[in-house]
Protein backbone atom coordinates (compact mmCIF):
# COMPACT_ATOMS: atom_id res chain seq x y z
CA UNK A 1 0.00 0.00 0.00
CA UNK A 2 1.19 3.87 -0.68
CA UNK A 3 -0.02 7.01 -0.69
CA UNK A 4 -0.54 9.73 -3.29
CA UNK A 5 1.51 12.72 -2.69
CA UNK A 6 1.91 14.34 -6.37
CA UNK A 7 -0.01 14.26 -9.53
CA UNK A 8 1.86 15.35 -12.52
CA UNK A 9 -0.39 14.26 -15.79
CA UNK A 10 -0.15 10.66 -15.75
CA UNK A 11 2.54 10.27 -13.42
CA UNK A 12 2.72 9.53 -9.60
CA UNK A 13 4.74 10.13 -6.75
CA UNK A 14 3.75 7.48 -4.36
CA UNK A 15 4.91 7.07 -0.52
CA UNK A 16 5.10 3.51 0.64
CA UNK A 17 3.22 2.79 3.97
CA UNK A 18 4.37 0.04 6.63
CA UNK A 19 2.23 -2.91 8.13
CA UNK A 20 0.98 -0.53 10.79
CA UNK A 21 0.04 2.17 8.11
CA UNK A 22 1.97 5.05 8.91
CA UNK A 23 3.78 6.59 5.46
CA UNK A 24 7.23 7.02 5.06
CA UNK A 25 7.92 10.43 4.10
CA UNK A 26 11.34 10.28 3.05
CA UNK A 27 10.69 7.33 0.18
CA UNK A 28 9.26 8.32 -2.72
CA UNK A 29 8.30 5.64 -6.06
CA UNK A 30 6.50 6.19 -9.58
CA UNK A 31 3.75 4.64 -10.32
CA UNK A 32 1.66 4.62 -13.21
CA UNK A 33 -2.02 3.45 -13.79
CA UNK A 34 -2.55 -0.26 -14.68
CA UNK A 35 -4.74 -0.34 -17.68
CA UNK A 36 -7.76 -1.41 -16.40
CA UNK A 37 -8.28 2.08 -15.05
CA UNK A 38 -8.49 3.60 -18.70
CA UNK A 39 -10.43 0.37 -20.00
CA UNK A 40 -13.19 0.79 -17.56
CA UNK A 41 -13.04 4.13 -17.02
CA UNK A 42 -12.20 4.28 -13.52
CA UNK A 43 -11.85 7.36 -11.70
CA UNK A 44 -7.86 7.98 -11.22
CA UNK A 45 -5.99 8.22 -7.71
CA UNK A 46 -5.35 11.75 -6.33
CA UNK A 47 -3.47 13.42 -3.69
CA UNK A 48 -4.19 12.38 0.02
CA UNK A 49 -5.35 8.58 -1.60
CA UNK A 50 -4.24 5.20 -0.59
CA UNK A 51 -3.54 2.69 -3.22
CA UNK A 52 -2.47 -0.87 -3.93
CA UNK A 53 0.14 -1.46 -5.97
CA UNK A 54 2.33 -3.54 -8.07
CA UNK A 55 5.79 -2.76 -7.35
CA UNK A 56 8.42 -2.81 -10.25
CA UNK A 57 12.07 -3.20 -8.95
CA UNK A 58 13.22 -2.38 -13.10
CA UNK A 59 10.78 0.65 -13.64
CA UNK A 60 7.51 2.03 -12.79
CA UNK A 61 4.87 0.60 -9.77
CA UNK A 62 1.26 -0.43 -11.04
CA UNK A 63 -1.63 1.24 -9.61
CA UNK A 64 -4.15 -1.21 -9.23
CA UNK A 65 -6.97 0.16 -6.75
CA UNK A 66 -7.82 3.00 -4.84
CA UNK A 67 -8.31 2.44 -1.58
CA UNK A 68 -12.01 3.58 0.04
CA UNK A 69 -11.97 7.58 0.61
CA UNK A 70 -12.46 9.13 3.94
CA UNK A 71 -13.08 12.66 3.11
CA UNK A 72 -13.02 14.01 -0.47
CA UNK A 73 -12.98 17.14 -2.15
CA UNK A 74 -14.96 18.03 -5.52
CA UNK A 75 -15.62 20.51 -7.88
CA UNK A 76 -17.58 20.67 -11.13
CA UNK A 77 -14.73 19.79 -13.83
CA UNK A 78 -16.10 21.98 -16.86
CA UNK A 79 -12.52 21.83 -18.32
CA UNK A 80 -13.48 17.97 -20.73
CA UNK A 81 -15.28 17.20 -23.27
CA UNK A 82 -16.98 14.10 -23.58
CA UNK A 83 -16.49 11.82 -26.39
CA UNK A 84 -18.92 13.79 -28.71
CA UNK A 85 -16.71 17.16 -28.14
CA UNK A 86 -19.75 18.20 -25.85
CA UNK A 87 -18.46 20.51 -23.10
CA UNK A 88 -18.38 18.40 -19.89
CA UNK A 89 -19.56 19.59 -16.12
CA UNK A 90 -18.28 16.08 -14.44
CA UNK A 91 -17.23 16.09 -10.91
CA UNK A 92 -13.55 16.25 -10.56
CA UNK A 93 -11.84 14.81 -7.07
CA UNK A 94 -8.82 16.97 -6.03
CA UNK A 95 -7.96 15.85 -2.99
CA UNK A 96 -9.19 13.35 -0.39
CA UNK A 97 -8.54 11.60 2.73
CA UNK A 98 -8.11 14.75 4.77
CA UNK A 99 -9.14 16.14 8.67
CA UNK A 100 -9.20 19.82 7.89
CA UNK A 101 -9.37 22.37 4.89
CA UNK A 102 -7.83 25.65 5.33
CA UNK A 103 -10.08 28.27 3.44
CA UNK A 104 -7.39 30.70 3.22
CA UNK A 105 -8.44 34.22 2.31
CA UNK A 106 -6.38 37.60 2.67
CA UNK A 107 -7.97 40.63 4.45
CA UNK A 108 -7.39 43.18 1.35
CA UNK A 109 -9.56 42.73 -2.01
CA UNK A 110 -9.55 38.85 -2.17
CA UNK A 111 -11.83 38.78 1.36
CA UNK A 112 -15.37 37.80 0.05
CA UNK A 113 -18.40 36.65 2.11
CA UNK A 114 -19.75 34.25 -0.47
CA UNK A 115 -16.58 32.96 -1.81
CA UNK A 116 -15.82 31.62 1.50
CA UNK A 117 -19.60 30.12 2.04
CA UNK A 118 -18.91 28.29 -0.56
CA UNK A 119 -16.02 26.69 0.39
CA UNK A 120 -17.21 25.79 3.68
CA UNK A 121 -20.44 24.38 2.48
CA UNK A 122 -18.80 22.43 0.42
CA UNK A 123 -16.20 21.53 2.94
CA UNK A 124 -18.74 20.61 5.49
CA UNK A 125 -20.07 18.32 3.24
CA UNK A 126 -16.87 15.73 2.86
CA UNK A 127 -17.41 15.51 6.61
CA UNK A 128 -14.17 17.52 7.02
CA UNK A 129 -13.33 20.16 9.70
CA UNK A 130 -13.70 23.46 8.19
CA UNK A 131 -11.41 26.49 8.85
CA UNK A 132 -11.43 29.72 7.99
CA UNK A 133 -7.71 31.53 8.00
CA UNK A 134 -7.85 35.14 6.94
CA UNK A 135 -4.76 36.05 6.30
CA UNK A 136 -2.40 39.09 5.82
CA UNK A 137 -4.56 40.68 8.79
CA UNK A 138 -1.38 43.33 9.61
CA UNK A 139 -3.23 44.55 5.48
CA UNK A 140 -6.11 45.01 7.68
CA UNK A 141 -7.37 48.16 10.30
CA UNK A 142 -10.96 46.29 11.81
CA UNK A 143 -9.18 42.77 11.88
CA UNK A 144 -11.57 41.61 14.72
CA UNK A 145 -14.80 43.18 13.38
CA UNK A 146 -13.70 40.78 9.59
CA UNK A 147 -13.68 37.75 12.15
CA UNK A 148 -16.99 38.75 13.66
CA UNK A 149 -18.81 39.01 10.52
CA UNK A 150 -16.81 35.72 9.11
CA UNK A 151 -18.28 33.91 12.24
CA UNK A 152 -21.89 35.07 11.46
CA UNK A 153 -21.56 33.88 7.53
CA UNK A 154 -20.59 30.58 8.64
CA UNK A 155 -21.44 29.59 12.16
CA UNK A 156 -19.83 25.86 11.75
CA UNK A 157 -16.66 26.75 10.64
CA UNK A 158 -13.76 28.30 13.18
CA UNK A 159 -12.68 31.39 12.17
CA UNK A 160 -8.48 32.70 12.95
CA UNK A 161 -6.91 35.71 11.67
CA UNK A 162 -3.03 35.80 10.87
CA UNK A 163 -0.21 37.40 9.67
CA UNK A 164 2.45 35.24 8.74
CA UNK A 165 4.36 38.17 7.68
CA UNK A 166 3.90 39.53 11.66
CA UNK A 167 3.37 36.26 13.17
CA UNK A 168 -0.19 37.38 15.02
CA UNK A 169 -2.43 34.64 15.42
CA UNK A 170 -0.67 31.43 14.40
CA UNK A 171 -0.58 30.17 17.93
CA UNK A 172 -4.29 29.75 17.44
CA UNK A 173 -3.62 26.92 14.66
CA UNK A 174 -1.72 24.71 17.05
CA UNK A 175 -5.13 22.88 17.85
CA UNK A 176 -5.00 21.50 14.33
CA UNK A 177 -1.17 20.91 13.71
CA UNK A 178 -1.25 17.42 15.29
CA UNK A 179 0.96 14.64 14.25
CA UNK A 180 -0.01 12.71 11.32
CA UNK A 181 -3.15 14.44 10.71
CA UNK A 182 -3.59 16.01 7.10
CA UNK A 183 -4.97 19.68 6.08
CA UNK A 184 -6.24 20.22 2.40
CA UNK A 185 -5.50 24.35 1.81
CA UNK A 186 -7.82 26.05 -0.37
CA UNK A 187 -8.10 29.68 -1.68
CA UNK A 188 -7.74 32.07 -4.48
CA UNK A 189 -4.20 33.35 -5.80
CA UNK A 190 -2.56 35.35 -3.96
CA UNK A 191 -3.72 34.78 -0.32
CA UNK A 192 -1.25 33.70 1.20
CA UNK A 193 -0.91 29.50 1.36
CA UNK A 194 2.50 29.41 0.31
CA UNK A 195 3.70 32.19 3.07
CA UNK A 196 1.58 30.31 5.34
CA UNK A 197 3.10 26.99 4.89
CA UNK A 198 6.97 28.50 4.70
CA UNK A 199 5.81 30.17 8.28
CA UNK A 200 4.04 26.92 9.81
CA UNK A 201 7.29 24.91 9.06
CA UNK A 202 9.87 27.87 10.20
CA UNK A 203 11.43 27.54 6.76
CA UNK A 204 11.27 27.92 2.80
CA UNK A 205 9.01 25.44 1.43
CA UNK A 206 6.60 26.62 -0.98
CA UNK A 207 7.90 29.58 -3.75
CA UNK A 208 6.00 32.55 -2.94
CA UNK A 209 4.66 34.95 -5.75
CA UNK A 210 3.67 38.74 -5.31
CA UNK A 211 0.62 40.07 -5.83
CA UNK A 212 -1.08 42.90 -8.02
CA UNK A 213 -1.18 46.07 -6.91
CA UNK A 214 -3.84 46.94 -8.76
CA UNK A 215 -6.35 44.24 -7.65
CA UNK A 216 -4.88 42.75 -4.88
CA UNK A 217 -5.08 39.01 -6.90
CA UNK A 218 -1.73 36.88 -6.61
CA UNK A 219 -0.42 35.08 -9.93
CA UNK A 220 -0.54 31.47 -9.34
CA UNK A 221 2.12 29.36 -6.85
CA UNK A 222 1.34 26.22 -6.38
CA UNK A 223 1.10 24.46 -10.48
CA UNK A 224 0.23 20.91 -9.19
CA UNK A 225 -1.19 19.68 -6.22
CA UNK A 226 1.31 17.61 -3.74
CA UNK A 227 1.37 15.73 -0.14
CA UNK A 228 3.96 16.80 2.32
CA UNK A 229 4.80 16.47 5.64
CA UNK A 230 6.32 19.09 8.05
CA UNK A 231 8.63 18.79 10.23
CA UNK A 232 6.21 18.75 13.34
CA UNK A 233 4.45 15.47 11.52
CA UNK A 234 1.31 17.05 10.04
CA UNK A 235 0.78 16.50 6.17
CA UNK A 236 0.16 18.92 4.10
CA UNK A 237 -2.50 19.65 1.56
CA UNK A 238 -1.60 22.32 -1.35
CA UNK A 239 -3.64 22.64 -3.70
CA UNK A 240 -3.58 25.34 -6.96
CA UNK A 241 -5.05 28.33 -6.10
CA UNK A 242 -8.49 28.49 -7.80
CA UNK A 243 -9.90 31.73 -8.99
CA UNK A 244 -14.12 30.65 -8.22
CA UNK A 245 -14.78 27.43 -6.90
CA UNK A 246 -18.33 26.03 -8.33
CA UNK A 247 -21.31 24.25 -6.16
CA UNK A 248 -22.56 20.73 -7.29
CA UNK A 249 -24.78 18.61 -5.39
CA UNK A 250 -24.25 20.33 -1.88
CA UNK A 251 -27.60 20.45 -0.45
CA UNK A 252 -26.65 19.28 3.00
CA UNK A 253 -23.60 21.29 3.00
CA UNK A 254 -25.13 24.77 2.35
CA UNK A 255 -28.16 24.39 4.60
CA UNK A 256 -25.64 23.20 7.42
CA UNK A 257 -23.74 26.66 6.74
CA UNK A 258 -27.11 28.31 6.87
CA UNK A 259 -28.72 26.47 9.19
CA UNK A 260 -29.96 30.04 10.62
CA UNK A 261 -32.05 30.49 7.77
CA UNK A 262 -33.44 26.86 6.90
CA UNK A 263 -34.50 26.94 10.81
CA UNK A 264 -36.89 29.78 9.46
CA UNK A 265 -38.87 27.46 6.98
CA UNK A 266 -40.38 25.44 9.41
CA UNK A 267 -41.66 28.91 11.23
CA UNK A 268 -43.53 29.64 8.18
CA UNK A 269 -47.59 29.60 7.97
CA UNK A 270 -47.20 27.70 5.47
CA UNK A 271 -45.71 24.24 4.46
CA UNK A 272 -44.70 25.29 0.66
CA UNK A 273 -44.33 29.07 1.45
CA UNK A 274 -42.04 30.30 -1.44
CA UNK A 275 -40.51 33.31 1.19
CA UNK A 276 -41.82 36.26 -1.52
CA UNK A 277 -44.84 37.38 -0.34
CA UNK A 278 -46.89 34.78 1.84
CA UNK A 279 -48.45 35.69 4.86
CA UNK A 280 -46.79 34.43 8.38
CA UNK A 281 -43.64 33.85 6.04
CA UNK A 282 -40.79 33.80 8.80
CA UNK A 283 -38.18 34.42 6.32
CA UNK A 284 -39.54 37.80 5.72
CA UNK A 285 -40.31 39.16 9.21
CA UNK A 286 -36.90 38.15 9.68
CA UNK A 287 -35.67 40.22 6.92
CA UNK A 288 -37.78 42.86 8.02
CA UNK A 289 -36.70 43.37 11.91
CA UNK A 290 -33.07 42.39 10.65
CA UNK A 291 -32.66 39.24 12.80
CA UNK A 292 -31.85 38.10 8.65
CA UNK A 293 -29.38 40.12 6.49
CA UNK A 294 -30.25 40.99 2.99
CA UNK A 295 -27.09 39.68 1.82
CA UNK A 296 -27.25 36.18 3.96
CA UNK A 297 -30.22 35.41 2.21
CA UNK A 298 -29.48 36.16 -1.37
CA UNK A 299 -26.12 34.47 -1.26
CA UNK A 300 -28.25 31.35 0.15
CA UNK A 301 -30.29 31.62 -2.71
CA UNK A 302 -27.32 31.79 -4.75
CA UNK A 303 -25.72 28.93 -3.60
CA UNK A 304 -29.17 26.54 -4.06
CA UNK A 305 -29.48 27.96 -7.50
CA UNK A 306 -26.23 27.21 -8.58
CA UNK A 307 -26.73 23.78 -7.04
CA UNK A 308 -30.32 23.18 -8.76
CA UNK A 309 -28.38 24.62 -11.99
CA UNK A 310 -25.94 22.37 -11.84
CA UNK A 311 -27.66 19.04 -10.97
CA UNK A 312 -29.77 19.92 -14.20
CA UNK A 313 -26.61 20.15 -16.63
CA UNK A 314 -25.30 16.44 -15.40
CA UNK A 315 -29.14 15.20 -15.76
CA UNK A 316 -28.86 16.63 -19.22
CA UNK A 317 -25.00 15.10 -19.83
CA UNK A 318 -26.00 11.94 -18.78
CA UNK A 319 -28.94 11.87 -20.79
CA UNK A 320 -26.70 13.03 -23.73
CA UNK A 321 -24.10 10.35 -23.01
CA UNK A 322 -26.66 7.37 -23.14
CA UNK A 323 -28.11 8.46 -26.28
CA UNK A 324 -24.92 8.75 -27.76
CA UNK A 325 -23.90 5.17 -26.45
CA UNK A 326 -26.70 4.00 -27.83
CA UNK A 327 -26.73 5.36 -31.11
CA UNK A 328 -23.09 4.11 -31.49
CA UNK A 329 -23.83 1.06 -30.06
CA UNK A 330 -26.63 0.30 -32.80
CA UNK A 331 -23.69 1.28 -35.67
CA UNK A 332 -25.34 5.08 -36.15
CA UNK A 333 -22.99 7.84 -37.97
CA UNK A 334 -23.46 10.66 -36.18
Amino acid sequence: MARVSCVQKNLFTLLPCGEDGSVNPNQEITGKLKGKFYNLKLEPPVVGDYVKVITNEYGDALIDEVLPRKTAFKRPNRSGHSEAFVKNLLEETIASNFDYVFIVTSLNQDYSENRIARYVSITLQTGAKPVVILSKADLCDDVDLKVEITKAVCDKADVIAISSLTGYGIENLEPYMQKDKTIALVGSSGVGKSTLLNTLNGGSLMKVNQIRDADGKGRHTTTYRQLFQLENGVWIMDTPGMREIGVLDMEEGIDETFSDVTCLFDQCKFNDCSHTNEPGCAVLAALKDGTLSDERWQTYQQLHQENEWGKAKMMQIAKFTRQYQKNRYQGWNL
